[in-house]
């Protein structure tokens, strides 16, 4: 045997034992793979143990809750639109989630109100006393010519006969 036909034998002999260009899976001689591995992501992991947590809890879904704020200590609120609301009463435990926003009290004012406890109300007034130094000029010129816009004066004692006097 020449040198040759031996380096050709020996090319031929690793591209059949070790793939050589071509690395094909399966086969004759390949280990069969029982069944597909699907990964899951952490997020899924965390969500499907934090639903096994609730279902520990009893927690049971509340319907109907169209919006819920958290009032935060520096003044801002995270408003959540259409929430899903889960209660456990015996645990004592709230979940609220869904998508949600930080946004000021200022921007909420209007509709919140009746929402406040004693804490936000003294942080309204301390805002409303900030701002109404430096709008308070700009208010009094505009309030003289709508006087046709306030409110009467309280009259003491009792309205039907004062109303029946005019």
């Amino acid at each position: 045997m020449t040198e040759a036909d031996m380096a050709a034998a020996r090319a031929k002999m690793i591209a059949k034992r070790f793939g050589g260009a071509s690395t094909s899976t399966g086969g004759k001689g390949s280990v069969r793979r029982k069944k597909k591995v699907a990964s899951r992501s952490a997020a899924a992991q965390s969500d499907a143990k934090l639903g096994t947590t609730l279902k520990k809890l009893g927690a049971t879904n509340i319907p109907g809750i169209e919006e819920v704020n958290l009032f935060k200590e520096d003044g801002k609120v995270i408003h959540f639109v259409n929430p899903k609301v889960q209660a456990s009463i015996g645990a004592n435990t709230y979940i609220i989630s869904g998508p949600s926003e930080t946004k000021p009290l200022q921007e909420l004012l209007p509709s919140i109100v009746s929402q406040l406890g004693m804490d936000n109300l003294s942080q309204l007034q301390n805002m409303a006393a900030q701002t109404a130094p430096a709008g308070g000029a700009a208010a009094a010129p505009a309030a003289d010519d709508d006087d046709d816009d306030d409110v009467p004066d309280l009259v003491e004692g009792n309205f039907e006969e004062v109303s029946e006097q005019t």
